[in-house]
């Protein structure tokens, strides 16, 4: 079999090991080992590689965005930072026909503006929100469904890990990514809370009204929210501004929201070191998935797939548009079986040098984080898209007895905002490249 083969058969082996619920790092380090083992025809040649692999991936400083940015939403958890937004949004939106859902939806834009991570945003916010719903009589249908959407708005609002790691997969600006993502992920969260008002107007008795909060309580409610503004402002305006570059600033994050956790009372010495170690586990977790995506893509690059890929698509007559929703099909199939960060990890590699090659009226950096905002909202599908949506089991298992099919069925609508602004936003760049054009 040549190169190209032996790699379209590795990828099927890996479908099935992860189907078989083997680790996904585990199965892609295996996979490109004995990949690479079979393309070179030497065991000791893998074994050599190994010695520079961990070293070449692990020692770019880049990396140690992630740990900092997940210690930031650690902080922000303890902090009691979740339950004033909750409270905030929901002075403003909980008289509303689905206001309190609505409510657990702005927030988790608030929540994921410190926070990076999907899965943090959408535990957290399930905590806060889940029991308030439950307690005026919200169908577990709606109430699971929008907190595991809103949930995917930890990734999608900047700051965002995973669209770190693919800054560094694409080489591109960090700045840049962040600033493109704000829009997307605005129009997210509105999306989100639109789709929560069309249901809950369909079908009244999903989500009953309460009653309408007095504007004293709501500014109240708007003051004790200042943190979370103040957080964002210095870390991707400081970026902005240069006041310090992207790793600094997650630093400057962490410390930032360790401070407010401290004053509300959140962070005693035991909640400090629950931080931390939640934390290294996490960073465990994520970097040997990353090692094992660096191993598995090795064996890739050496079987010269992305290299084909590109060459047999360049040689059709296929609308570049039309392209790159298949390579965003691709990413909801693979939704329902892998996780955000090893779809980013496994596929970028493969996509990034085929969509660079074609031309959508754009310049090179363009391309490229227009395409980085895109694989990110597909991947953020992902996580609530059954069977397998991270998202979606962890909102359940903390639903108090909810069915799982009602949740699947709660976040059907969500998925569709979802793909609406997806095509919305292929099909006109300027959406998604118009605040950074106008800052940069």
């Amino acid at each position: 079999m040549s190169g190209v083969e032996i790699a379209a058969v590795s990828f099927v082996v890996f479908l099935a090991l992860v189907v078989v619920r083997v680790p996904i790092a585990l199965a892609m380090l295996l996979c490109g080992v004995v990949g690479t083992t079979i393309l070179t025809g030497s065991d000791r040649a893998v074994l050599a590689s190994f010695k520079s692999l961990a070293y070449s991936t692990f020692g770019n400083y880049t990396l140690t965005i992630v740990p900092l940015f997940l210690l930031m939403g650690q902080f922000a958890s303890k902090g009691g930072i979740s339950e004033s937004l909750f409270r905030a949004a929901n002075a403003f939106l909980g008289h509303r026909p689905g206001g309190i859902a609505m409510a657990a939806v702005g927030a988790s834009a608030g929540f994921g503006a410190v926070s990076g991570s999907s899965i943090a945003t959408a535990a957290t916010m399930g905590k806060v929100s889940l029991p308030e719903m439950r307690r005026f009589g919200y169908a577990g249908s709606i109430s699971t469904g929008s907190v595991a959407a809103g949930g995917t708005l930890g990734i999608l609002i900047p700051p965002s890990f995973v669209l770190v790691i693919y800054a560094i997969l694409s080489e591109q600006n960090i700045d840049k990514l962040f600033i493109a993502a704000i829009v997307p992920g605005v129009l997210a969260a509105l999306g989100y809370i639109a789709t929560i008002g069309i249901v809950a107007r369909l079908k009244p008795e999903l989500a009953p009204r309460h009653e309408r909060a007095s504007w004293s309580k709501r500014l109240r409610a708007l003051v004790d929210i200042w943190p979370v503004l103040l957080i964002f402002i210095v870390v991707i305006g400081g970026i902005y501004w240069g006041w310090f570059s992207p790793t600094e600033a997650a630093a400057v994050g962490a410390v930032a929201t360790a401070l407010i956790a401290l004053l509300n009372g959140g962070l005693t010495i035991r909640t400090f070191f629950e931080s931390l170690r939640e934390t290294a586990v996490t960073t465990g977790m994520i970097f040997f998935i990353v090692l094992g995506a660096a191993a598995y893509n090795t064996f890739l690059a050496l079987a010269g797939l992305p290299d084909s890929l590109a060459e047999l698509v360049l040689s059709t007559s296929a609308n570049p548009f039309l392209i790159v929703g298949v390579i965003l099909l691709i990413y909801l199939v693979l939704g329902t079986v892998m996780d955000s960060l090893s779809m980013i990890l496994l596929t970028v590699p493969i996509f990034f040098p085929l969509v660079m090659g074609l031309d959508f009226g754009l310049t090179p950096d363009e391309t490229a984080i227009w395409f980085g905002i895109l694989v990110l909202i597909a991947v953020e599908v992902g996580l609530i898209t059954p069977p397998v949506g991270m998202n979606l089991f962890i909102i359940n298992s903390m639903s108090g007895g909810v069915p799982i099919s009602q949740t699947y069925r709660g976040v059907l609508p969500f998925i569709a905002s979802d793909i609406i602004r997806t095509l919305l936003l292929l099909a006109f760049p300027v959406v998604t490249l118009g605040l950074v054009r106008l800052l940069y």
